[in-house]
C-alpha cells in the first residue's frame, strides 16, 4: 500500500512509476532472446557426419564459405554468384592476418561443386581450408 504525502489530494505525484519501464524491458529481452539464435545460424545446410573431428574453436579470423545442394555458393551467409566467388572471399580475407576458410558443403552438394571451391581457393594462395561436419554418434549415444 502506497501512502500519499504531502499535498492535496488529487495533486501531482513525483514519485516515478517504473512498472511500464520493466514491462518494456522484459519485451524488448524476451524479443532479443529469440531473434538471436537466428541471427548466428548462417546458411541452412546438412552437414555431413564425420567419425573423426577434431574441435576447432570459432573465432573471428575465420571466412565461412557455405555450397548447398544445388550449388549456391556462400560467403559468410551472403549469396554469390560463381564469377564472383574467389573476388569476394579475397576481399574478405584482405585485412586479415590469419587467413583461414572454412568450408559448410551440404551433404547432398556435387563432389565436384566443393573440390571446385577448393581448387580456387589453392589458386588464389589460400592454403589454411577447412571442412565443417557433424560428429559421428557412435553406438552406445543418442536416443535408440
Amino acid at each position: 500500500m502506497a501512502m500519499d504525502v504531502g499535498g492535496a489530494k488529487g495533486g501531482l505525484k513525483s514519485d516515478i512509476n517504473v512498472t511500464p519501464l520493466v514491462d518494456v524491458m522484459l519485451v524488448l529481452l524476451i524479443i532479443m532472446m529469440l531473434v538471436a539464435p537466428m541471427l548466428q545460424k548462417g546458411v541452412d545446410v546438412r552437414l555431413p557426419e564425420a567419425g573423426n573431428t577434431v574441435d576447432k574453436p570459432d573465432t573471428q579470423e575465420q571466412t565461412v564459405i557455405a555450397i548447398t545442394a544445388d550449388k549456391r555458393f556462400y560467403v559468410d551467409g551472403v549469396p554469390v554468384a560463381d564469377n564472383e566467388f574467389l573476388s569476394r572471399v579475397q576481399s574478405k580475407l584482405e585485412g586479415k592476418k590469419e587467413r583461414i576458410v572454412v568450408i559448410k558443403g551440404d551433404q547432398d552438394a556435387p563432389y565436384s561443386a566443393i573440390m571446385q571451391a577448393m581448387d580456387d581457393l589453392r589458386q588464389a594462395g589460400i592454403e589454411d581450408v577447412g571442412l565443417i561436419t557433424e560428429r559421428k554418434l557412435q553406438r552406445g549415444q543418442g536416443g535408440n
